[in-house]
Formats: structure tokens, C-alpha cells, sequence
């Protein structure tokens, strides 16, 4: 994938957005630029986060299921020690093939990779699931923030 990180950036997540939701269904719970613990010094940003709840009931929804995904466009990227969160029930990084091949074995074992190589993403590697640390409240408020932050932006 050639091209200058912000641009792969942009098209890994262009893709990333039609995987996640592609026919832009109002079901779908998704957000991007995901902020946790905002306030403190070690804010941390979650690129995209997707919610699939069991059904709409109380203990559908506290049982469902949320997917983080990193998008890492170079090596440098990925070793520049901001953005791999890994807060969901499933972890994803989205990267160029290219990239994967390169530090494919610095990936924890759990965490599920997507790569492209031009056009659509693939998934190379299926994630496993990792019991997440922070309530379901917590994960949907501040999805729920950044729906809204974006909202203001239009």
C-alpha cells in the first residue's frame, strides 16, 4: 500500500467504517475516536469501537459485545507506543499487508488483524475474546460522547 501515512490512514479507515457498518444500518452501534479516562493524564484514544448487544433486553444488552479497532498505517506507527488499546471484548488492528508481514509477532496473541493490500480489508487473523475491564456503562457513555462530538462537528 503506497502512499504517505495520513493517506493510508484515511483508507484503511474508509474501509474499516464500510466493514463495520455497509449499508449504513441504524442498528449498528459504532463510534470513532473513542476517549477513555479523558480528564486524567493517561487519557487513552480508541480509533473505532463497535457495540453488538445479545438482543434489546436489559441482559441482552449488559451481555453484548464490544470490538476495538486500531488502525496502524506504517511499522513506525505501530511502535510509536500511542493508539494500541486494547479495551474491548475483541481487538482488532487494521494495517497494510506489508505492515502485518513485518511485526505480525508483536502482536498479542488475542488481538485480531485486518489487512489490506490496496482495496478491501481482510481478516488475517480472528481475534480471541479478552474479558474486558470496564463496564458496559462506562464503554457505552463514551461511545456514546463521540457519536455526539461528531455530531457537533457537521
Amino acid at each position: 500500500m503506497m502512499g504517505n501515512r495520513k493517506e493510508i490512514t484515511a483508507t484503511l479507515s474508509a474501509a474499516l467504517e464500510k466493514k463495520i457498518n455497509l449499508y449504513n444500518d441504524p442498528r449498528i452501534y459504532w463510534a470513532k475516536e473513542v476517549t477513555f479516562d479523558y480528564s486524567t493524564n493517561h487519557a487513552v484514544r480508541v480509533d473505532y469501537m463497535k457495540f453488538v448487544p445479545v438482543n434489546n433486553s436489559v441482559s441482552g444488552i449488559e451481555k453484548g459485545d464490544f470490538y476495538c479497532y486500531e488502525v496502524k498505517s506504517s511499522v513506525e506507527d505501530f511502535h510509536s507506543g500511542h493508539g494500541l488499546n486494547f479495551l474491548g471484548d475483541y481487538n482488532y488492528i487494521v494495517m497494510p499487508e506489508d505492515v502485518y508481514q513485518e511485526v505480525s509477532k508483536e502482536i498479542p496473541y488475542y488481538v485480531g488483524v485486518y489487512t489490506s493490500s490496496g482495496g478491501e480489508l481482510e481478516c488475517t487473523k480472528k481475534a480471541k475474546r479478552h474479558d474486558r475491564t470496564r463496564p458496559v456503562s462506562e464503554m457505552l457513555l463514551m461511545m456514546f460522547r463521540s457519536v455526539a462530538r461528531e455530531r457537533r462537528r457537521r
